[in-house]
């Protein structure tokens, strides 16, 4: 996908909205996403793992691609699970089922190729080559050679909890003109939450909200961006 992310981020460069990303989520696409995924993670709600599907990896591809051009393909429900936290707490985790990792995964690719190039430059969440490391650095840096007369610290929140979907699409569409590709982003955000064995039927914003871990680290890096 080399040459094609070239072509997404000359697009980001050069013009004000990027156009033709759908295309991008292809068999081929996804087999090198499936190749990055690790033997080791969990499964979703669907119980398939990376070997599982590796077996029949060619027909579960053209199956997917097959479902996905017609639009009949639909995320599953995210396996809710809760991880501890060093102050005693949980933070809940959100597992997709595998077939929405990789999809997730390469509109993730496709996302970042699209705002890394509009990111501030003083930005560090859940980008590409930057750690936490490199924000402290950066902050020693400005408080040892600037004139600074305070720091704020602020945390959001439960994000995909609280976030608003109707901005957060306003906010992609100002920069993405392809509505196919937005369309499964939507559908990502409104896909249902399992825990413990049970699906969250609640309407609207009173149900539980899926953790997106690929593509849900590039838009609250968007939204943080924007808002904040």
């Amino acid at each position: 996908m080399e040459q094609e992310s070239k072509g997404i981020r000359w697009q980001s460069e050069n013009r004000r909205k990027v156009q033709n990303l759908m295309h991008l989520v292809n068999e081929e696409t996804l087999r090198e996403e499936h190749q990055k995924q690790s033997s080791w993670k969990a499964a979703g709600v669907d119980g398939v793992t990376k070997e599982k599907c590796g077996e029949q990896l060619d027909e579960n591809l053209s199956d997917l691609i097959g479902r996905m051009k017609p639009f009949s393909y639909k995320p599953q429900a995210v396996r809710r699970a809760y991880i501890p936290k060093d102050n005693g707490s949980t933070r809940p985790l959100g597992i997709p089922s595998y077939e929405d990792k990789l999809v997730q995964g390469v509109m993730a690719d496709i996302l970042n190729e699209v705002y890394e190039p509009r990111f501030l430059d003083s930005s560090y969440g859940f980008r590409p080559g930057r750690n936490a490391h490199q924000v402290v650095r950066y902050i020693d840096q400005t408080i040892m050679t600037r004139k600074v007369n305070y720091v704020l610290e602020a945390d959001i929140k439960g994000f995909f909890d609280n976030v608003d979907h109707d901005w957060l699409m306003t906010f992609l569409g100002n920069d993405i003109e392809d509505k196919n590709f937005l369309r499964y982003i939507k559908r990502f955000l409104i896909a249902r939450v399992m825990e413990d064995g049970q699906a969250d039927k609640r309407p609207g914003h009173a149900a539980r909200r899926p953790d997106l871990a690929d593509i849900g680290q590039c838009l609250s890096s968007l939204c943080l961006g924007l808002v904040v």
